[in-house]
């Protein structure tokens, strides 16, 4: 029993994989006994994402060893330690249970299929630890603005911490995993390749995971920047340091994060200067309705898709679009078959592409989680990455709100999760820092106090204004007029 690299199967982890893996749960733990209990957090699912090997430890009836889980069981070991009454503090709420249905739909959807309960409890096991764990970690330790804040600072931080290593692999390849750990995390090094340059992996499991999380730092640092949020880290002003980022997410060559990225700018621009949130909302349908016509019915919009498309994106990328719908077609007709409850695992859910001997790829996650747990999974999935966001928008926080220097960090965290979701359309990868930020969201979402303060500041904020300009002279600024009865972070 070893370290593997799912991944690249013939790769041979070194010693350093063994020793970064069961040592992170001590560095976790040193973590909470020196920094406050929301840094700890913070830094210790960003350390591991970005520098843990992809490597995993097979085990037989338990969440397999990765570094999500040992994160996990690290964090949970720390508050049991340092933080009990977190624990005690958490009540659930509706929010909530989608989270839960996703996690335990495995156990029926195994009964269902004569998979046994044995197999059913086996995979609910390993989505709690995948999925649950981190939601539930951000439940009891982000649910704040100043909880989000932290995440949104860490994820910025983060992004600056792998400039210098995604410009060093664009220059020289995607070198890194295997010089620290002793082999690629990935055995197509020829997907590296793009646009006549690298694309750099680091200690990711492909270049579009770097690429989506370079674009998930340059877009909150912008929008901190521009809120005043945050001024300067390290005594470098915010603009010199976004604009660092925003080069370096360009050279990882991936027009899809690239396009996800525009998108995310238009939501957040239009709702600085229309006041308004309706964007995010028409986003969230979108996906909804383009989940029911692919998995609901027979009808198929990848073609129109396509050609609404090409203007906009050279032709290999769009080769590479159409190969992921003609896999998809493939597999959701089958998964239609198990509608409510999928297939189970066992690789089930999978078939051959007709007239060859090849299983049809599972790119994207709602194409996977379809095929595997059914409408049911579904559903369950993108609602509990979805509802705590429109909650937060619709009862909590109304676009006006959002150039606030308290609020603006929680709302760029929480567009970074819709903008996950859409590339969950096409990709299927899973980044633990979503789940936790989407814990987060939806404990701040569900908050029982109102949030007074920052009404009462805007209604004096609008009667300043008034006054002013009844009385036709100069108004200062929004955060000069704001900055007397500034809003208290939430503890």
């Amino acid at each position: 029993m070893s370290f593997i690299f799912p991944g690249n199967p013939m790769g041979a982890p070194n010693l350093l994989v063994p020793l970064a893996m069961f040592g992170w749960i001590p560095v976790v733990l040193y973590l909470f006994s020196k920094l406050p209990a929301r840094q700890a957090v913070v830094s210790s699912f960003l350390g591991a994402w970005l520098f843990l090997p992809q490597a995993v430890l097979e085990l037989n009836g338990i969440p397999d060893y990765t570094k999500i889980s040992a994160t996990c069981y690290g964090i949970l070991l720390a508050t049991s330690i340092f933080d009990v009454g977190r624990f005690k503090a958490f009540k659930l709420g509706w929010l909530d249970l989608p989270m839960l249905i996703w996690c335990l739909c495995p156990i029926v959807t195994s009964l269902a299929n004569g998979l046994g309960p044995y197999d059913g409890f086996s995979i609910s096991l390993d989505q709690t630890m995948t999925w649950g764990v981190p939601y539930f970690l951000g439940r009891i330790y982000l649910s704040s603005l100043m909880g989000l804040r932290h995440l949104a600072i860490g994820i910025f931080i983060g992004g600056l911490v792998y400039v210098p290593l995604c410009l060093f692999e664009v220059r020289l390849s995607p070198q890194l995993h295997r010089i620290v750990y002793g082999a690629f995390a990935g055995a197509g090094f020829d997907q590296t390749i793009r646009l006549n340059g690298f694309r750099p992996t680091v200690f990711m499991n492909h270049g579009l995971t770097v690429a989506a999380f370079m674009m998930a730092a340059t877009l909150i640092g912008l929008w901190l920047w521009h809120t005043g949020a945050v001024k300067q880290v390290w005594n470098i002003p915010m603009g010199w340091l976004v604009a660092a980022l925003f080069f370096t997410f360009l050279l990882t060559r991936s027009t899809g994060a690239l396009a996800i990225f525009f998108i995310g700018i238009v939501f957040l621009f239009v709702a600085k200067q229309f006041r308004t949130a309706l964007p995010i909302y028409l986003m969230v349908a979108a996906i909804g309705i383009y989940l029911y016509v692919n998995a609901g019915t027979t009808t198929y919009s990848s073609d129109q898709l396509l050609e609404a498309l090409a203007p906009f994106f050279p032709a290999d990328r769009l080769d590479s679009l159409a190969f992921r719908f003609n896999n998809e077609e493939v597999l959701v007709d089958h998964a239609r078959q198990q509608f409510w409850l999928g297939w189970g695992g066992w690789n089930r859910s999978r078939v051959f592409l007709p007239g060859t001997d090849k299983l049809a790829i599972q790119d994207s996650l709602w194409v996977l989680s379809f095929g595997v747990f059914g409408a049911v999974g579904l559903i369950s999935l993108f609602s509990a990455m979805l509802l705590p966001v429109v909650t937060l928008f619709w009862s909590r926080y109304p676009a006006r709100t959002w150039t606030n220097p308290q609020v603006a960090p929680a709302v760029a965290v929480a567009i970074m999760i819709v903008l996950y979701m859409v590339d969950c359309l096409s990709n299927a990868m899973i980044n633990p820092i979503y789940i936790l930020a989407c814990g987060g969201v939806a404990g701040l979402a569900m908050s029982s106090e109102p949030n007074r303060q920052l009404t009462q500041q805007l209604g004096r904020l609008r009667s300043y204004r008034t006054a002013v300009a009844q009385a036709n002279i100069r108004q200062p600024s929004l955060s000069q007029a704001a900055a007397p009865n500034a809003i208290q972070p939430d503890s």
